[in-house]
C-alpha cells in the first residue's frame, strides 16, 4: 500500500510542477505548488501510514525508526521521472517527511531565465562562488546549471560532495565525481579535505555548515581551485556578514582580508510568482568582487556600501535585487505588488518604477 501511494503522490507533484511534498500525520500529503500548499485528494494519513512511507524510503538501509530516530536526510529516485531529497523526522510521537522535487533534466540558464552573466562566472579557473537565498529559492538548481555549464564546455575533474547527491550528473568534457555523505564519506569537512587530494578542478559542497569547512573551501580557492557552494542568506551584504560571524572576533579581520581575496561572485536568489501565475521566476542579485568589493568585505566600516558598488557596476555584469525587479517589472514577468514585497527597498523600487514611467511619457 505504502509503495503505491507513494509512487502515485510523487508522479503527481512532477506532473503538477511542485517543488515540495509534505506527508505528516493528521493531513492528506500536500504539494507545495508555486509556493502555495496544496492538498491532495487522498485519505488523512494516519501513524502507520507515515511509518510505512518512511520504511519504503529506508529499505535497504539499517535505519530503524523504532530506536533514537530523530531525523535523517537522503535521497529517493523513480527511473524516469524524478530524484526527491528526502528528510524524515519525528514529530509529537510520529513520523513526518517532506521530500524536495529534482528534475532529472538539469537545465540551462536560459532555461531557468538566469542572467547570462553567469555564462562568465561558469568560466573563472579559481576562487569562491556562492550561491544564496533562502530554502527553496532555487539554490541547488543554480548550482547544478553552473556544473552543467563547466561540463559542457570544458574539460575538467568536477567533484562534489553532497548530503544528500541531489541532481546526477553524466560526464559531459569533463569527469565528474559525486560523493554523499555517510555513503561515501562520513562528513564534509573530511570530504572536503580529501579533494584537495584527488586533483579536482572544481569543487563543489552542498552547504557551508561551520568554520571548518569555510577554513578548507578558501584554501582549496587560494590553491588554484574553483569551489562552489551555497548559504542560506539573502543577499550579498548579509553573506559577507554571515562568513564573517563563524570567526571569532580576534579573528576577523584576518579573515574579511582572506574572503576579500578569494571569493569571486554571490549569486542571491529569490523565487516570484510570474505575471500569468503559472509558474515562477527567479529575482538574482549579482556580486563580482571587484578591487571595491575586496575594499568594502575587508574594510568593516565599507561593507554596507555593497550594494550601493553593485548598483554602480552594471558593466561588469552586477545588478541588485530591486534593480532586477524593475526590469521584471518593465518586461511585464511580476505584479507591481509581488515586486514591491520582494524588494530590498520597497520605496526606492517605487520610485525607480514612477521615474521611468515619468521620463517615458
Amino acid at each position: 500500500m505504502a509503495s503505491k501511494l507513494l509512487e502515485k503522490i510523487l508522479k503527481l507533484s512532477v506532473k503538477e510542477n511542485a517543488s515540495d511534498i509534505h506527508f505528516q500525520v493528521g493531513y492528506p500529503p500536500l504539494l507545495r505548488i508555486f509556493g502555495n500548499l496544496v492538498e491532495v485528494k487522498v485519505p488523512i494519513l494516519t501513524k502507520s501510514d507515515t511509518n510505512e512511507l518512511a520504511e519504503e524510503i529506508l529499505a535497504g538501509t539499517n535505519i530503524d525508526l523504532t530506536k533514537d530516530f530523530y531525523d535523517y536526510d537522503t535521497s529517493y529516485g523513480i527511473g524516469g521521472l524524478a530524484r526527491f531529497r528526502v528528510n524524515i523526522f519525528r514529530q509529537r510521537g510520529s513520523i513526518g517527511l517532506v521530500m524536495r522535487v529534482i528534475p532529472m533534466n538539469i537545465r540551462t540558464f536560459e532555461e531557468l531565465n538566469l542572467p547570462l552573466v553567469l555564462h562568465q562566472i561558469a568560466n573563472l579557473r579559481r576562487g569562491l562562488v556562492l550561491i544564496t537565498g533562502a530554502t527553496g529559492m532555487g539554490k541547488s538548481t543554480t548550482i547544478a546549471a553552473i556544473i552543467e555549464e563547466i561540463n559542457r564546455t570544458r574539460k575538467a575533474h568536477i567533484l562534489t560532495i553532497e548530503d544528500p547527491v541531489e541532481f546526477t550528473f553524466k560526464n559531459g568534457k569533463s569527469v565528474i565525481t559525486q560523493r554523499e555523505v555517510l555513503s561515501d564519506v562520513s562528513d564534509f569537512t573530511r570530504g572536503l579535505k580529501a579533494a584537495l587530494r584527488q586533483d579536482p578542478d572544481v569543487i563543489m559542497l552542498g552547504e557551508l555548515r561551520e568554520l571548518d569547512t569555510i577554513e578548507t573551501c578558501l584554501k582549496a580557492a587560494e590553491t588554484g581551485h574553483l569551489v562552489l557552494s551555497t548559504l542560506h542568506t539573502t543577499d550579498a551584504q548579509k553573506t559577507i556578514g554571515r562568513l564573517i560571524s563563524f570567526y571569532p572576533p580576534q579573528e576577523q579581520a584576518e579573515a574579511r582580508i582572506r574572503i576579500s581575496e578569494n571569493l569571486v561572485a554571490v549569486i542571491s536568489l529569490r523565487l516570484l510568482i510570474n505575471k500569468a501565475g503559472t509558474g515562477r521566476v527567479p529575482a538574482v542579485e549579482i556580486m563580482r568582487v571587484t578591487r571595491t568589493m575586496q575594499d568594502c568585505i575587508s574594510i568593516p566600516e565599507k561593507t554596507h556600501l555593497l550594494t550601493k558598488y553593485i548598483e554602480e557596476s552594471r558593466e561588469f555584469g552586477m545588478q541588485s535585487f530591486d534593480q532586477h525587479l524593475v526590469e521584471l517589472y518593465k518586461a511585464s514577468k511580476i505584479h507591481l505588488e509581488i515586486g514591491k514585497q520582494a524588494a530590498s527597498s520597497p520605496g526606492n523600487f517605487e520610485r525607480a518604477i514612477t521615474l521611468d514611467t515619468t521620463s517615458s511619457s
